[in-house]
């Protein structure tokens, strides 16, 4: 959405309310201020508004007298942009809330399909980025199975195990 000026013609889509104050126009122009029925003054070599004035009414159409003003004082007081409202992709018409994804729904999904990669990869015995991690607990597993039976051989990792299991208390 991006402000844009009034146009003569155009219909207010809201009130426009010009603050009072100084508007850098010189005091020949006070007429033109006149015409509008807007109170001024002379202050510092400029025209001033004394109060803030409703200009233009929402649904009035705009004259020329109300857009010249505006664009004398720099306001530009409508706006204009385009709302999405119906998406189309491959011969389907979507609801635009389809494009509404956050940051946490995206992460979400990206943990949801390596979650999938992995369960695949370990079931078809294909190693991945996604499933090393798994592959090497399961073979640490392994090893500790094999090292717990055997009185002889050990490991640093694995005398834990060992104790824990001679006695669990």
């Amino acid at each position: 959405v991006r402000p844009a000026p009034a146009k003569v013609g155009s219909s207010a889509p809201a009130d426009v309310i010009v603050p009072k104050g100084p508007t850098g126009c010189d005091p020949g122009q006070t007429a033109f201020f006149q015409t509008l029925q807007i109170a001024t003054k002379i202050a510092k070599g400029q025209i001033e508004m004394t109060n803030d004035t409703h200009l233009i009414s929402a649904g009035d159409k705009v004259t020329a007298s109300q857009a010249a003003l505006l664009q004398k004082l720099g306001i530009e007081p409508f706006t204009y942009g385009m709302s999405l409202l119906k998406v189309y992709d491959s011969g389907s018409l979507f609801d635009a809330k389809v494009l509404d994804i956050t940051d946490e729904v995206l992460t979400a999904k990206f943990v949801a399909a390596l979650n999938t990669i992995s369960k695949l990869s370990l079931a078809l015995n294909i190693p991945t980025e996604a499933s090393v991690t798994h592959s090497v607990a399961n073979a640490f597993k392994a090893i500790l199975a094999v090292t717990v039976e055997l009185e002889n051989y050990s490991f640093p990792k694995a005398e834990i195990y060992k104790a824990y299991l001679a006695d669990p208390s």
